[in-house]
């Protein structure tokens, strides 16, 4: 019989499988992709999401990243650069989750990639091949993507103007290793920002925020956009050059950023995104992925199914500070007058922006 069915094998689901397998359980870990691809977001681990790596048995120096000790921010032609509160990594979803899942499997855990999951209810998870797989504890750790029956209903602000998540992936080259180095920036504009990181193999992850109004005023041509962008922004057009013209961007729609829930039903874990979706500036989804996983299995090793309600409660408060925080930031940082003042307040106090960093990081995994 198994114990649990883990929905997902990314971050989320692959570490709580870790940990449930670890506890002895018995895990079908579900996974709708085939092959491991690379998941348009994440790519930053912070210290914190390191250490909690590690403790899962995954060698932060095993997976060969990008070392990350310093943020910037630019917005128009200002900009501010502080060293962050510990050695954070650059490393691209693939080679993270390829890493974690073979984790899960090495446990204990059954790996099933190809099997999408498409309803569940009453521990009853309903697959697309229209197989019905059974377990008193489900996991669901499928990603952003919406899952049928769970809506995640975005701020008020953000309803009238969605947000749209892009991504680009910048070559590897001798300019972007100049200008980015050994640093995560944040390119703040007009309603959306830009976070760029280097990863393992030397290219650069663009992950932008933008609302679709500002997508719209380019003919909702993604591509149109991040020319407009680069031509309108001196330092996002440097690290633009060397982009390749026949790149992909990458892109999903209508992301719920700042949705959080403290509702699920016995036997029902909520994880990762599904959990909340922390903004992506805060550079925290992967932190949240691995944050709620231990909770998540701390809480099933304590209480067993009937854990879940008041597991889901505790993660939410403890996305409480965090996600208002982060919230706040984009706020401000997408109106440019007031990005730009930010910007200069960060370089004349860079302890606010370490401060920051570290406030807008989830807590220590509990019950």
């Amino acid at each position: 019989m198994t114990d649990a069915i883990v929905v997902g094998a990314g971050p989320a689901g692959s570490a709580a499988a870790i940990g449930l397998a670890h506890a002895g359980a018995r895990i079908l870990l579900l996974e709708r992709a085939r092959e491991t691809g690379d998941a348009l977001c994440g790519g930053f681990l912070s210290w914190q999401t390191l250490e909690r790596l590690a403790a899962l048995g995954i060698d932060p120096d095993a997976l060969g990243g990008q070392s990350v000790r310093r943020v910037r921010l630019f917005a128009g032609k200002r900009s501010s650069e502080t060293g962050l509160p510990g050695a954070a990594m650059g490393v691209s979803r693939r080679r993270l989750d390829s890493a974690l899942q073979a984790a899960a499997i090495a446990a204990g855990a059954g790996f099933e990639p190809g099997v999408h999951a498409t309803t569940l209810a009453d521990g009853v998870v309903q697959t697309r091949d229209g197989a019905a797989l059974a377990a008193p504890s489900v996991f669901l750790a499928a990603g952003k993507h919406g899952f049928r029956g769970f809506p995640r209903e975005p701020a008020a602000w953000q309803r009238a103007d969605p947000v749209m998540g892009l991504r680009l992936r910048l070559p590897a080259h001798p300019t972007l290793d100049r200008l980015v180095a050994d640093a995560v920036e944040l390119h703040l504009f007009d309603r959306g920002y830009a976070g760029l990181v280097r990863q393992e193999d030397g290219s650069g992850n663009l992950c932008l925020a933008v609302h679709k109004s500002r997508l719209d005023e380019a003919a909702g041509d993604p591509s149109a956009l991040l020319r407009t962008l680069g031509d309108s922004l001196p330092h996002l057009g440097e690290r633009l050059a060397s982009a390749d013209e026949r790149g992909t961007v990458d892109a999903i729609g209508h992301v719920p950023y700042g949705w959080r829930t403290a509702e699920t039903a016995p036997g029902l874990f909520r994880l990762g995104d599904q959990a909340g979706v922390i903004p992506s500036l805060a550079g925290e989804g992967m932190g949240l992925a691995l944050a709620s996983a231990g909770g998540a299995v701390a809480a099933w090793r304590h209480g067993g199914t009937g854990a879940a309600p008041v597991f889901q409660k505790a993660l939410s408060a403890r996305m409480t500070r965090p996600f208002a925080l982060a919230n706040l930031v984009w706020r401000v940082g997408e109106n440019p007058h007031v990005a730009a003042s930010m910007t200069a307040l960060a370089s004349l106090i860079p302890g606010l922006v370490r401060m920051i960093s570290q406030a807008t990081r989830i807590d220590a995994d509990r019950a």
